[in-house]
């Protein structure tokens, strides 16, 4: 949840253990976008389910249970990172998660469920998991109401006289000062059982993430709690966003009819004490959530849970597309997970990449998280391979997690085909997804005057090119693993440095253009935003108005600052912070290398490339591709 004392919480991992095919405990990480990949059965859905049931979407049943484990010890532990530095208690008094030592070794919270799965309707017991005071004294300070905790201070001779001995915290504050050395160690911490911990996870649990999950297939019927989706979805996140006017009316009309209903009260108790004395106002929470009821209906007015898997996937693309271009112009409220089952289910391979390319960059917007799960190769070789988690079953049944490197591509490679596909004639090494979107667009624009040139995503769809994002760090690993495919490559570099000075990747590109049918080039400007000509930036943002475009100048940066300064924004540029700056940025380098590169011309590259550079590139792979 955004708030004034920090941004949202993010979910770095979670830990599975006595949960269906999870019997020994298994942990996975997460990034902004993360990838669960393998095999039918492996168990990819069941974290995802995993996730729904910790963030009580979904409740558990005693079927979810390991059948060869411990079942009264089924646990779900998620643990969060960028925690909010403070937490209001009540309206005067703040503390926070690490003054109150409920934060692991980590800094990180760490919550636990653990369900009794051997029941019929399991039980469930909430824990935190914290580095936390082991001595005898201020072990049991969360356990402990305001007159033990007073107690305690006394007998342990703590100085009150500045302590306001109403608050809770304030008390064991001043008793952990007095004991000095509290001996940390990891322990659980029962919420339910601790009135202090129980209090804070109470004020926690507004600043924990959003869970959604979409479902590969859902049965369709208008009991189906996800038949709505994405439609419940916009509801819940719209309701989050006026939770707090919300809850304003709720406590207005909550106080008009208490008062109406005590002065009833007191006319029947004129009239019957005896009856009076039985009645009291009881006012349910209203669920603002359910006040909604939005339906998808086509011509025929079939609604949307009737509809076919592949019409309700289109819809999900809809959705995660409207979602992606409102986080450019809006912040958010609370941080929001999207779990989404094997979203290549029932689209062709076009759509398929069309909506990774909408969770992407759903997946990289502040406060946003995307797990997904498949088992299909064309999908697996799209994903970044830093998002990769291959769930791997050995042959006696259990579960490992591998995360993305060297290893574990070749484990997904074995497994499920990635690579090499026999129909693939080149390699296209670029340094990231914005150079890919570039020349893509630009293929489409080129080609239509130049028969030497196909649209790259065409030749993509048919198999006879792969895009490999070899940039940054990546950049030694990939030229490495290439090599032994015995594929034709071409690599695309930015120059980065203006002369004489080299190009960035000069000794890749050399390596690479020592090897037989590999080619690696570099712009001879800055990188590929500085072959934009001026009038497709301005025809997609009026206010980023530029004389022209220099071959050196940064125009992601230039592009930020002046959407910035057209703003309403108090704040000068120079005067913002690294983190957002760099945010602002990233934003504008994603749409000049989708939408104003898709506003040029043949001419206006005739203009802003002079030395013909990508036509030359485009030749060189449609040769290769054409084989």
């Amino acid at each position: 949840m955004r708030n004034e004392y920090g941004g949202e919480m993010r979910l770095s991992k979670v830990k599975i253990r006595n949960f269906r095919c999870y019997t020994d405990e298994i942990e996975i990480a997460f990034d902004g976008l993360t990838s669960l990949i393998g095999r039918n059965d492996a168990g990819k859905s069941t974290i995802l389910d995993a996730l729904a049931i910790f963030f009580e979407e979904q409740k558990p049943d005693a079927d979810d249970a390991s059948k060869s484990g411990d079942a009264s010890d089924m646990a779900i532990t998620c643990t969060f990172t960028d925690i909010p530095e403070r937490i209001v208690i009540d309206s005067t008094h703040e503390t926070s998660l690490e003054q109150e030592f409920l934060l692991n070794e980590n800094g990180d919270l760490e919550i636990s469920r653990i369900y009794n799965g051997s029941l019929k309707t399991p039980t469930c017991k909430l824990f935190i998991r914290a580095n936390h005071p082991s001595v005898d004294t201020a072990s049991d300070l969360l356990a402990l109401k305001n007159a033990e905790l007073k107690q305690r201070a006394a007998a342990l001779g703590v100085d009150v006289t500045s302590v306001n001995q109403r608050i809770n915290a304030e008390l064991r504050t001043a008793i952990r000062n007095q004991i000095g050395d509290l001996s940390l160690e990891m322990a659980s911490i029962e919420v339910d059982t601790s009135p202090g911990a129980k209090e804070l996870y109470g004020r926690l649990k507004d600043f924990l993430p959003t869970y959604f999950l979409f479902k590969s297939d859902r049965a369709s019927t208008d009991q189906d709690s996800e038949a709505q989706d994405p439609m419940k979805i916009a509801v819940k996140l719209a309701v989050e966003e006026q939770r707090s006017a919300l809850e304003a009316i709720a406590a207005t009309v909550r106080q008009q009819v208490t008062e109406l209903l005590d002065r009833t009260i007191l006319k029947v108790k004129a009239l019957a004490p005896e009856v009076a004395s039985e009645l009291s106002p009881q006012i349910a929470e209203p669920k603002w959530d359910s006040l909604f009821k939005i339906s998808l209906t086509g011509e025929s007015a079939i609604p949307l849970n009737k509809r076919g898997s592949g019409v309700r996937r289109m819809v999900l693309l809809g959705f995660l597309q409207a979602q992606a271009e409102s986080r450019l112009v809006s912040n958010p409220t609370s941080g929001v997970i999207y779990g989404i089952e094997e979203p290549e289910t029932s689209q062709h391979p076009d759509t398929q990449r069309v909506l990774l390319k909408a969770i992407e960059e759903i997946s990289e917007q502040d406060g946003y998280q995307v797990i997904l799960t498949t088992h299909t190769p064309m999908l697996g070789r799209l994903l970044p391979e830093k998002s990769l988690r291959y769930v791997d079953v050995s042959d006696d049944g259990n579960r490992e997690v591998h995360s993305g490197d060297e290893g574990t591509m070749r484990k997904v490679a074995k497994a499920l085909g990635v690579l090499p596909d026999h129909d693939v004639r080149v390699f296209v090494g670029i340094e990231g997804k914005h150079d890919e979107s570039f020349l893509k667009h630009a293929s489409a624009i080129l080609a239509q005057t130049d028969n030497q040139i196909d649209p790259l995503q065409d030749l993509e769809a048919q198999g006879k090119l792969i895009f490999i994002p070899v940039g940054g760090s990546n950049v030694g690993l990939w030229v490495s693993r290439l090599h032994h495919l015995n594929r034709p490559e071409y690599h695309i570099f930015d120059r980065d440095h203006a002369p004489p000075k080299q190009p960035h990747y000069h000794a890749e590109a050399n390596q690479i253009n020592a090897r037989d049918k590999c080619k690696a080039v570099h712009t001879e400007k800055r990188e590929l935003e500085n072959y934009l000509h001026p009038d497709a930036i301005v025809a997609v943002r009026p206010e980023v108005t530029l004389a022209a475009v220099a071959d050196f100048d940064d125009v992601p940066h230039l592009a930020a600052q002046k959407i910035h300064e057209a703003s309403d924004s108090p704040t000068a540029w120079v005067d913002l912070a690294d983190d957002v700056r760099r945010l602002k940025e990233r934003t504008a380098k994603r749409w000049l290398n989708d939408q104003a590169v898709s506003r040029m011309t043949v001419d206006l590259f005739a203009i802003s490339d002079p030395q013909n550079e990508i036509i030359t590139w485009l030749r060189d792979i449609t040769s290769l591709a054409r084989g």
